[in-house]
């Protein structure tokens, strides 16, 4: 029997689902819990436990992970009679690793305190190679105490793990990881067209590129994507129109202006409205092609 904490998993989705799993090759006691029994059934070949409810998922668990959607998604499985405050026990740890707004994240935490539930928001960066390789760059926000108990199974999904202060604190660092990567993306594919347009190699032109000041991680995991105009989704175009609506409230909540920011997250919206919500991100490409009278569908 393992000694490391027994975790509950909440969300199985393009993230959790890796995310999970690793845990799993670490050694870690995972039960999970999601709607879909296709992804039960992957934890289940992978050496987790699938769970029928989220009550018989966290009712045992020391620490509690979700990874859902939104604020709506974690609010429906946080409160309630059926949901995680209810039925998990008094001093387990809740993990919530979703992107969705500060103030979300410091009611919960509120909440769960009053019940004996600690709370971190740690919301990743990274994407779905990055989850898969455990790679993710994870922000952090609540009490340093819960941190520090926390690291170690954070150090097994991710590779970068800092505390960036209070309660919210993780969520609000995300947003602007959320700000600029679109924005780097939308530059990217405003090059890619730019630079086919132009009549130059686009590998060539994009390996030169990533080897000089211009280079990013966005870069480097979205040149093959633009490339070959595979928008299989790792992180979905609905997904990041969620994200620029909660930068773009937080900014104007404390007077924050995000002139390119704001133009970004119109194009993210356009592109939704025209239907690539379930596309990757890198799927910008599409919209700059489609402003430049340079459509290649793929």
């Amino acid at each position: 029997m393992s000694n490391l904490p027994k975790v509950a998993w909440i969300g199985l989705g393009i993230m959790g689902s890796p995310m999970a799993e690793n845990l799993v090759k670490a050694g870690y006691p995972v039960t999970g819990y999601t709607l879909e029994a296709d992804k039960l059934e992957r934890l289940a070949r992978n050496g987790g436990s699938a769970a029928g409810s989220i009550a018989e998922a966290v009712a045992d668990a020391d620490v509690i992970i979700t990874m859902v959607p939104a604020s709506p998604q974690v609010e429906a499985i946080a409160y309630g009679p059926q949901g995680i405050l209810t039925h998990a026990r008094r001093g387990a740890l809740l993990i919530d690793m979703s992107s969705i707004t500060p103030q979300t994240s410091i009611d919960l935490a509120h909440a769960a305190a009053d019940r004996g539930i600690r709370v971190l928001d740690a919301p990743v960066s990274g994407g779905e190679a990055g989850a898969i390789e455990a790679v993710l760059s994870i922000m952090v926000g609540g009490d340093q105490a819960d941190f520090d108990a926390a690291r170690p199974l954070l150090e097994a999904l991710g590779k970068t793990v800092v505390r960036c202060g209070p309660h919210g604190s993780g969520q609000t660092v995300k947003a602007a990881n959320q700000l600029i990567v679109a924005v780097n993306i939308q530059a990217c594919a405003e090059a890619v067209v730019f630079l086919e347009k132009s009549g130059v190699d686009l590998s060539a032109a994009l390996d030169v590129l990533n080897g000089g000041l211009a280079g990013s991680t966005v870069l480097a995991r979205k040149k093959d994507n633009f490339l070959s105009r595979d928008f299989r989704p790792g992180f979905r175009i609905d997904l990041h129109h969620k994200d620029m609506g909660i930068v773009t409230d937080a900014a104007r909540a404390v007077g924050a202006a995000l002139p390119v920011g704001g133009v970004v997250a119109q194009l993210v919206a356009s592109l939704r409205a025209q239907g690539d919500g379930g596309l990757d991100h890198s799927a910008l490409l599409r919209g700059v092609e489609r402003l430049s009278g340079h459509t290649t569908e793929g």
